[in-house]
């Protein structure tokens, strides 16, 4: 680019999160721009495994402003549905959403964000980082991870059951995640599943409309007793595996062997493959030249606003950012809360310095008395 381009807000990541944003934003007659990295839109979505199912029906998978459709044949749609309502979402609102562009660094100037990507420059007085989890996948350390022999994957990088196909498999972790692909990998592979604490298994009828109701009360304080649910959602392959009698975990190993895993009370076992399930952290190096304080590795907020940095706002990742806040129903009351803070604090900004060049003299009026002296 050969000028450097400038916007009110700049909102970083044109996934769900971003999308919600943008919908806020071009509602409060902002100017503003979202860069996103991938080709075409619809998110992480578009790189989960494909038997994936969300937790609850479309009407309960919606950002603001447009319901999901319903898919057809689906109680609970599949992630290509998904990755189809976001690009359709943002076509319908016509959100200016700049890709590819890699978010690289995003740093103070004189009062304002310069936000450097491998395409070029951008300006802008306020920011929402958006970006989400799905690039920074977490894999605890154990004894022997450099030893095992075989392939070691991540959620964020199964393809699917087929390359495991007559395998021995070990799946680590005890949330969602492992418990689908558990489902799915039994299917076709000798698995073994091993967690940390035993699996909490919540009741069939329990889905995702339940869980954003629970993540609702706990923003307002009446969520007693919530946290005897559970964490794993019966969603049908999980059920289906619970009936065929694989839906069971081993206590977590001590480490891992050059072909397999070991147990304190010395149990081996021999694995072809492990499948980590262990989650992610935030994906913000983005924004590590601004030298913020951490806490316990996240970036400290007040709701979604950045203490330090007032127009800076994180939106989507997780409860740290808002109750719910990373999933397609919950993301939209904090990224409508985000954005009512942030164009607040513009105008505030705006409202200094009218009232800053309201008190200087102008320029040519003191160049003009100084020459008649």
């Amino acid at each position: 680019m050969s000028e450097t381009p400038h916007h009110e807000v700049i909102v970083i990541g044109g996934g769900q999160a971003g999308l919600a944003a943008g919908y806020f934003l071009r509602r409060a007659g902002v100017d503003f721009a979202i860069l996103d990295e991938r080709r075409q839109g619809g998110g992480a979505w578009q790189r989960m495994w494909p038997s994936l199912r969300l937790f609850s029906p479309a009407q309960h998978n919606s950002l603001p402003g447009w319901p999901m459709p319903p898919q057809a044949g689906a109680e609970f749609p599949t992630v290509d549905h998904a990755v189809e309502y976001l690009r359709d979402y943002e076509r319908r609102y016509e959100l200016p959403v700049r890709r590819p562009v890699r978010v690289d660094q995003v740093r103070r100037t004189d009062g304002e964000f310069t936000v450097t990507t491998d395409v070029g420059t951008w300006t802008a007085g306020g920011v929402i980082s958006a970006t989400g989890t799905w690039r920074a996948p977490y894999v605890p350390a154990y004894p022997g991870m450099t030893d095992f022999t075989g392939p070691q994957w991540h959620t964020a990088s199964y393809p699917g059951p087929e390359p495991f196909r007559g395998q021995r498999v070990l799946v680590v972790g005890g949330g969602n995640s492992a418990a689908q692909i558990l489902a799915e990998l039994s299917t076709v592979a000798d698995t073994t599943w091993v967690t940390r604490r035993p699996p909490r298994f919540m009741p069939d009828e329990v889905d995702g409309r339940v869980l954003f109701d629970v993540a609702t009360r706990r923003l307002s304080g009446t969520a007693n007793g919530v946290s005897e649910l559970g964490d794993i959602v019966m969603v049908d392959s999980v059920r289906d595996a619970r009936e065929r009698g694989v839906l069971h975990a081993l206590p977590m190993f001590d480490g891992l062997t050059p072909r397999g895993a070991a147990w304190a009370d010395g149990t081996e076992r021999e694995f072809d493959s492990v499948v980590w399930c262990t989650g992610f952290r935030p994906a913000l190096r983005q924004l590590r030249p601004l030298r913020l304080s951490r806490q316990q590795g996240r970036i400290p907020t007040e709701g979604t606003r950045n203490p330090e940095e007032p127009r800076l706002h994180l939106v989507g990742y997780g409860d740290w950012t808002g109750a719910a806040s990373a999933t397609l129903i919950g993301v939209g009351r904090t990224a409508r809360t985000a954005v009512a803070e942030l164009t607040a604090e513009l105008d505030r900004k705006r409202a200094n310095v009218a009232a800053e060049r309201a008190q200087t003299p102008p320029e040519t009026g003191l160049r003009s008395v100084a020459n008649r002296s």
